[in-house]
C-alpha cells in the first residue's frame, strides 16, 4: 500500500477536473481525495502500487476533454502522516496562494447539443444548457476556487434533479457549477415587453426572419443580429450603426453552411468547430451573380468574411426551433455597442445605447461579471494567426522562462485596448476591452481591471504603461497609486513579440503600425529597433514626411499622399500638376494642403507605416479615405494579392530610384529606408498609365526589400541575427510572408505573433514583461 500526494497545475477549474479524478479513481481501485486549492488540484492516491501507477497514467492521459495541465506535482507520503482512506471522495475548495488559471468561457459541446434538440429530455431547448465540458466560466466568475457560490449563477438555486446531478459522480454534470434546466435556470426576455422563455425566443425569430433587427445577450455581451441574406436588414443595420463598410462578422448554423460561402481546410474546420469557436477570416467562395447566400453588404470589397459558428445555446435556438419559422443559415452576429464603446453587457446599457440600432432586445437575468468580445482569428501559412483575442482564449496566460519574481500591470494601448497582469514568468492578458477615446471603454477598463486583480489575487507593485502623455491608458495607469513605468509604443510591440515567443537575447525589432508616440516627440511607426528586455536603440526607420491635418490625416490617406509628392519634387506647380493627374483632390484643397506643409501648421514628423500604406492606396486611385481603421491599407493589400494570384513573377523591377541598397543618413546616423524615392516611382508609374494592382504589388515586394536590406545592415553593424516582426501593419499577410522569407534567405532567425495579436490588442504583453524585468533590476 502507498500514498502519494499529487499537485495539478493549469486549467483545472470549470472543466469538471474532480469528477474526472473520481472516475479514474474508482477505475484504477484506489481510495484518497480530491481537492480544488484555487491555484491547483490537490489529490490523495492510495492503493497497491501497480493501482496507484494506473492511476496516474489515466490522470496524465485522459484528462478532462477542456483542462490544459501544465505540469503534474508527485511525491510520496507515509500514511500515518494522512491516515488511512476508505473511500474516494470529492472534498469541498479549500483557498491557497500559488498560481493561478482562470478558465476561458467553453463553447456548446456535442453531447449538450444533443440534449437540447431532444424532445424527451428535460432540458429540451434549454438556452442555457451546460455541463462540466462546456458553458460560462470566466464571464460569471467573481473569485476562486470556481464553485456556484463564487459565481453569478449563485442567484439561482438548483432544483431536487439539477442537484442529483450535480451530486452525481456517474453524471456529466458532476461538479458542474453553471448547471441548471428550465425550471431552476436563468430565464430570457424581450425589454420592455412581456414576452418571456419560449414567447421571446419566437418573437426574435420572427423579428430576424422578417429583416429586422435583434440585440441578443449572449455569454460575454450582446450582439447585434440581423438576416446575413438580406441586403435591405443589412443595409439598415449598416446606416443605424454609422458603419458604411467596415465587415460584420456573421454566425453560420453549422460548418456545411461555412462551406457553401467559404473555402476551409482541415485546420480551419477543426477550430470552426472547436470549443473555441473564434470568428475566423476565411476566403470566400467565387459565385455565380444569381446565387444566393450572404449578400454583399456583409463585407464590401473583401475576399475574406469573418464566420463563426453558434457557441451559446440560445445562438443555437435562433437557427433552430419548433416553432415553423424558417431561418436563414447566416446570421449578422456583431458586436452590440456603439461605435468606440465597449460591447453592452447588462439590460440598463443595452436599452441606453442599442434600442435605437434595434427593433427588439432578447435578454436574459443571467448577469456577466466581465465582458468578452469574440476572438477574430486569420491564418498564415496555415496556423492561427490572431487579430482579436477575446472570448475563448482570455485569461489563459502566456508563460516565459525568463527567471522573474513580482506581480506589475500593464495599461495596454489606447486603441484595441487590452491589460496584461504579469505574475513572475505568467502573463494574464485580459479580454478585448475596446478604444480607450470613450470614456465609457476607460470606466470598463478600470472596472475589468479591478475584478483581475481580485481573480488572481494579486497586488502589483508597478503599473506599466504607453509614453504618450495624453493616452487615456497613461491616465488610468497613473490614477492606480503605483510607481509606473512608461514604454514606447513600438518597444513594447517588439517586446510583445520576445515575450510570445519566449525569446531572452537581443533581437532586431521590425515594428511597421500607424502610429506611436517617439521619444523624440514625433509621431513614430515604421521602425527598425535593437531591443532587449533592459531597452532599446532606434536603428532606422522609413522616411520622415510630414503628416498634415491632425487626426483626419489618418482617415484621409490622400492627404499623406499629396504631403509625400510634395515632398519629392520640392515644388508646388510640379505637385499640383501631379496630384491633378491622379486625381488625388480638388485644386483648392492641394493649395490649402501645401500652404499647411509649408508653415508646418497642423503638421507633425511622422515615420507612420500605416499611413505610408493609405497614402500609396489613395496615389494608386484604390482608396482615398478610410471610414474605419486600415480599410485603405486592407484595400491595398487585396491588390496586390490579386495580383499575385494572376502573375507569380513581377515582370518589370522598379528601377533604380527605388533600389533597396541606397538608404539615406540622417544626422545621427540612423539608417532610413527609402520609402520617398518608392513613393516618386509609384506616382511616376500612376500616371504612366500602369495597372493599379500590379504597383500595389511592386509596393509591397520593395518595402519588404527596404526591411531586409535594413536588418542585413544592423546585423553587419551589432551581429545580431535574430529578427522580430510586430505590429498592425504586419496583419498584412503578403508584407508578412515577403518579409519573413526574404529574412529567411538571408539565413535571420524570424519571431513572428501565433496567437498573441501583431497590433496593439497584444501591446500589454510587452509592456508587462518590460516592468518585470525593471523591478527585477531594482530601478
Amino acid at each position: 500500500m502507498i500514498t502519494k500526494k499529487i499537485r495539478v497545475y493549469g486549467i483545472v477549474q470549470g472543466v469538471g477536473f474532480r469528477p474526472t479524478v473520481s472516475r479514474h479513481a474508482a477505475a484504477a481501485g484506489i481510495t484518497g481525495s480530491v481537492c480544488n486549492k484555487g491555484p491547483y488540484v490537490e489529490i490523495f492516491a492510495q492503493g497497491e502500487e501497480k493501482c496507484v501507477k494506473d492511476f496516474l497514467e489515466r490522470l496524465e492521459n485522459q484528462p478532462p476533454k477542456r483542462a490544459a495541465i501544465l505540469k503534474i506535482n508527485t511525491e510520496d507520503v507515509k500514511e500515518e502522516e494522512y491516515g488511512k482512506f476508505n473511500d474516494f471522495q470529492i472534498i469541498e475548495s479549500e483557498k491557497t496562494k500559488g498560481e493561478i488559471f482562470v478558465s476561458p468561457d467553453i463553447a456548446i459541446c456535442e453531447e449538450c447539443k444533443k440534449e437540447m434538440y431532444d424532445p424527451k429530455d428535460r432540458r429540451y431547448l434549454h438556452p442555457f444548457i451546460n455541463c462540466t465540458c462546456c458553458g460560462p466560466r470566466l464571464t460569471i466568475l467573481d473569485a476562486l476556487p470556481y464553485d456556484r457560490e463564487r459565481t453569478s449563477m449563485k442567484e439561482f438555486p438548483m432544483c431536487p434533479d439539477c442537484a442529483s446531478e450535480y451530486e452525481d459522480p456517474a453524471t456529466r454534470r458532476y461538479d458542474a457549477q453553471p448547471v441548471c434546466c428550465n425550471d431552476c435556470g436563468p430565464e430570457v426576455y424581450l425589454t420592455g415587453r412581456e414576452e418571456r422563455g419560449r414567447a421571446a425566443i419566437i418573437a426574435t425569430r420572427k423579428m430576424i426572419h422578417d429583416g429586422g433587427i435583434v440585440a441578443i445577450k449572449g455569454i460575454g455581451g450582446f450582439h447585434l443580429c440581423c438576416d446575413a441574406t438580406n441586403e435591405e436588414a443589412v443595409q439598415r443595420l449598416r446606416t443605424l450603426k454609422n458603419r458604411p463598410a467596415k465587415p460584420f462578422a456573421v454566425m453560420a448554423r453549422d460548418v456545411e453552411a461555412v462551406k457553401q460561402e467559404c473555402l476551409v481546410n482541415e485546420v480551419q474546420e477543426e477550430i470552426l468547430d472547436g470549443h473555441q469557436k473564434p470568428i475566423l477570416l476565411l476566403e470566400k467562395r467565387k459565385k455565380s451573380a444569381d446565387s444566393t447566400g450572404l449578400c454583399k453588404s456583409v463585407a464590401p470589397g473583401n475576399p475574406k468574411v469573418g464566420i463563426m459558428l453558434p457557441y451559446a445555446p440560445v445562438q443555437m435556438l435562433l437557427f433552430r426551433y419548433d416553432d415553423g419559422i424558417e431561418m436563414p443559415d447566416y446570421l449578422v452576429m456583431t458586436s452590440g455597442n456603439i461605435s468606440g464603446a465597449p460591447i453592452c453587457r447588462d439590460d440598463k446599457e443595452a436599452v441606453e445605447e442599442l434600442s435605437q440600432l434595434c427593433d427588439l432586445i432578447l435578454s436574459h437575468d443571467r448577469k456577466i461579471r466581465i465582458r468578452a468580445d469574440d476572438s477574430v482569428m486569420d491564418f498564415y501559412k496555415g496556423e492561427p494567426y490572431m487579430i482579436r483575442r477575446s472570448r475563448g482564449y482570455a485569461p489563459l496566460p502566456t508563460m516565459v522562462t525568463m527567471p522573474w519574481k513580482g506581480q506589475v500591470l500593464a495599461a495596454g494601448g489606447e486603441l484595441k485596448n487590452t491589460f496584461c497582469i504579469g505574475v513572475d514568468g505568467r502573463f494574464y492578458l485580459s479580454p478585448y476591452v475596446g478604444d480607450l477615446e470613450d470614456l465609457r471603454t476607460v470606466k470598463a477598463l478600470q472596472e475589468t481591471i479591478h475584478r483581475f486583480e481580485t481573480l488572481l489575487e494579486v497586488e502589483p507593485e508597478v503599473a506599466a504603461c504607453d509614453l504618450h502623455p495624453k493616452y487615456n491608458s497613461t491616465v488610468v495607469a497613473e490614477e492606480l497609486g503605483l510607481p509606473v513605468v512608461k514604454i514606447q509604443h513600438h518597444y513594447a510591440h517588439i517586446l510583445s513579440c520576445m515575450a510570445e515567443n519566449d525569446r531572452k537575447e537581443q533581437v532586431i525589432g521590425v515594428a511597421f503600425d500607424g502610429t506611436g508616440y517617439g521619444t523624440d516627440g514625433t509621431i513614430w511607426g515604421g521602425e527598425l529597433l535593437l531591443a532587449d528586455y533592459h531597452g532599446f536603440e532606434r536603428m532606422g526607420s522609413i522616411e520622415p514626411f510630414l503628416q498634415i491635418g491632425g487626426d483626419i490625416s489618418a482617415k484621409e490617406g490622400w492627404r499623406i499622399a499629396v504631403s509625400l509628392i510634395y515632398q519629392q519634387t520640392q515644388d508646388k506647380e510640379q505637385t499640383m500638376e501631379i496630384v491633378k493627374k491622379i486625381n488625388l483632390c480638388s485644386e483648392p484643397e492641394c493649395k490649402v494642403l501645401l500652404a499647411m506643409a509649408d508653415r508646418k501648421m497642423n503638421a507633425v514628423l511622422s515615420t507612420s507605416a500605416g499611413r505610408l500604406f493609405d497614402a500609396v492606396s489613395a496615389i494608386l486611385g484604390i482608396r482615398m479615405k478610410s471610414t474605419f481603421e486600415g480599410e485603405a491599407s486592407m484595400a491595398l493589400e487585396f491588390a496586390a494579392e490579386a495580383y499575385e494570384k494572376e502573375i507569380w513573377e513581377i515582370d518589370e523591377p522598379a528601377d533604380g530610384e527605388s533600389n533597396p541598397d541606397e538608404e539615406k543618413k540622417e544626422p545621427e546616423d540612423r539608417l532610413i529606408m527609402k520609402t520617398g524615392s518608392l513613393i516618386k516611382y509609384l506616382t511616376e508609374k500612376k500616371t504612366e498609365g500602369i495597372q493599379a494592382e500590379k504597383l500595389a504589388y511592386i509596393f509591397h515586394q520593395k518595402l519588404a526589400d527596404l526591411i531586409i536590406c535594413g536588418c542585413r545592415k544592423i546585423r553587419k553593424k551589432t551581429k545580431c541575427n535574430c529578427v522580430a516582426l510586430s505590429g498592425g501593419v504586419f496583419q498584412n499577410r503578403l508584407l508578412l510572408r515577403m518579409v519573413e522569407e526574404g529574412l529567411e534567405k538571408e539565413h535571420f532567425t524570424v519571431l513572428r505573433h501565433h496567437l498573441i495579436p501583431a497590433n496593439d490588442g497584444g501591446i500589454a504583453l510587452g509592456q508587462a514583461a518590460y516592468a518585470m524585468q525593471y523591478i527585477q533590476e531594482g530601478k
